[in-house]
């Protein structure tokens, strides 16, 4: 699913228009977007939980020349399931 199939959905679902379902869908990226940002965890109940993680150095091998490259550490965002979704998806 698509971002554009995501608004079709939300549109359906809430029975909105499209355009707000898209302005809301927008809104909802954007807050989770800042809050992360911010290092903060975002926590959905029964969806899941957003988080930031530290992604240490580490040296790694260009695949093309099999050189030795050192990658720098980063952030990078997470996602864990919640308990609700996991079910959903193992039916």
């Amino acid at each position: 699913m698509n971002k554009a199939e995501l608004i079709d959905a939300i549109a359906a679902e809430s029975k909105l228009s499209k355009a707000d379902s898209g302005r809301a869908l927008d809104a909802t990226i954007n807050a989770i977007s800042k809050s992360l940002k911010k290092g903060d965890k975002v926590v959905l109940i029964g969806f899941g939980s957003f988080s930031v993680a530290k992604r240490n150095a580490r040296t790694g091998r260009n695949p093309q020349t099999g050189k030795t490259i050192q990658i720098k550490a980063k952030k990078v965002a997470r996602f864990k399931a919640g308990a609700e979704l996991a079910k959903t998806v193992n039916k």
